[in-house]
């Protein structure tokens, strides 16, 4: 019999298509794997854990290229292929040094029919953790229902139910995200977000809108209320309210204290998918039974691995790299 998943995560995986610089003036396109999920799914595994992922992809090469790509991490694979659909693309502009922009062109997508019968065979296999995010829900109603249902389930069946917000406004609105996520999050054992998300899962003042952080008394407002909506959601029954602050480190809430753990300095090439690295470490280490400050710590040197390489997910760490950036002073080669 093969072994249970420690950790199961579903939701659209599509082909990123990267450019080094503006689109518009045409130039070579690097083909990548991108999603939030499948990026947590691939960070959790390098780290050492039994991952599965469930989703729907075309069929085509580009659903192809992307179930080749998640089997090599060692990642167990639950999905569907559409024939009638096919797979989402994004394109991703490196506009300058500091700012990339996403282009979707997934309306329709193989992804987005993702429905709760695509997650019943993962389910039979068994997982210790579900994680979601709040894209999944953003794709389509019947995706929406699959991440309601899938929530429900776990809780029920006991598993720990980590939940990242992951807003994207080109998805859908704030208040489209809040009408969904708010109750959804009465199902998270772990509730994830950016620290201008946590309105979106809470009814305290939404720092994203409401918040004026430009001086010492703005950011005294913002953790007020980071820490008032923080109490409400662990009054819902979240055990763990995790925020991600970018190069401001990262927080968490639970009913025995609070803790911090500053960014880890390095030097920045691409900040896509640090969240979702950041997440991966905290999940392993909590997979791998740490406390509550070393799955921070772990999270934050994913987080730098991340943002110190390029790609969404390539330059993730595995165990054993882990203290590269923890003990190795910068700018120096390891022989």
């Amino acid at each position: 019999m093969t072994a249970a998943v420690e950790l199961l995560t579903f939701g659209e995986s599509m082909v990123s298509l990267r450019s080094a610089g503006p689109l518009s003036v045409g130039g070579s396109l690097r083909m990548h794997v991108a999603g939030a999920e499948s990026n947590v799914a691939v960070g959790v595994a390098r780290l050492g854990h039994r991952v599965a992922w469930a989703g729907v992809v075309g069929a085509d090469p580009h659903g192809q290229f992307i179930l080749r790509q998640l089997r090599s991490e060692g990642i167990r694979l639950h999905h569907r292929e559409d024939a009638g659909r096919s797979t989402g693309v994004m394109f991703l502009e490196q506009r300058t040094a500091d700012v990339s922009r996403a282009f979707y062109y997934r309306a329709g997508s193989a992804g987005s029919s993702l429905s709760r019968e695509d997650l019943d065979l993962a389910f039979e296999a068994g997982a210790r953790v579900l994680h979601l995010t709040g894209i999944t829900a953003a794709l389509s109603l019947e995706s929406r229902r699959a991440v309601e249902y899938a929530a429900a389930r776990a809780a029920g069946e006991g598993m720990v139910v980590s939940l990242d917000v992951n807003y994207r406004g080109k998805l859908w609105s704030r208040d489209e995200a809040r009408a969904v996520l708010t109750p959804l999050a009465r199902h998270a054992s772990i509730l994830i977000a950016s620290d201008d998300e946590l309105g979106l899962v809470a009814s305290a003042p939404d720092p994203g809108s409401d918040i004026d952080d430009s001086d010492a008394a703005g950011a005294g407002d913002a953790d007020a209320a980071e820490s008032a909506m923080a109490a409400e959601l662990l009054d819902r029954g979240v055990q763990e309210v995790v925020v991600k602050r970018g190069a401001k480190g990262a927080g968490v809430h639970t009913t025995g204290g609070r803790w911090e753990v500053p960014a880890v300095p390095v030097t920045s090439l691409d900040t896509v998918g640090a969240g979702d690295a950041f997440t991966a470490g905290y999940l392993s280490a909590l997979l791998d039974g740490e406390d509550v400050a070393r799955r921070l710590q772990r999270g934050a040197l994913a987080g730098a691995f991340a943002v110190s390489t390029a790609g969404d997910w390539e330059g993730l760490p595995r165990t054993d790299e882990l203290a590269l950036l923890a003990t190795t002073p910068g700018g120096t080669t390891q022989r």
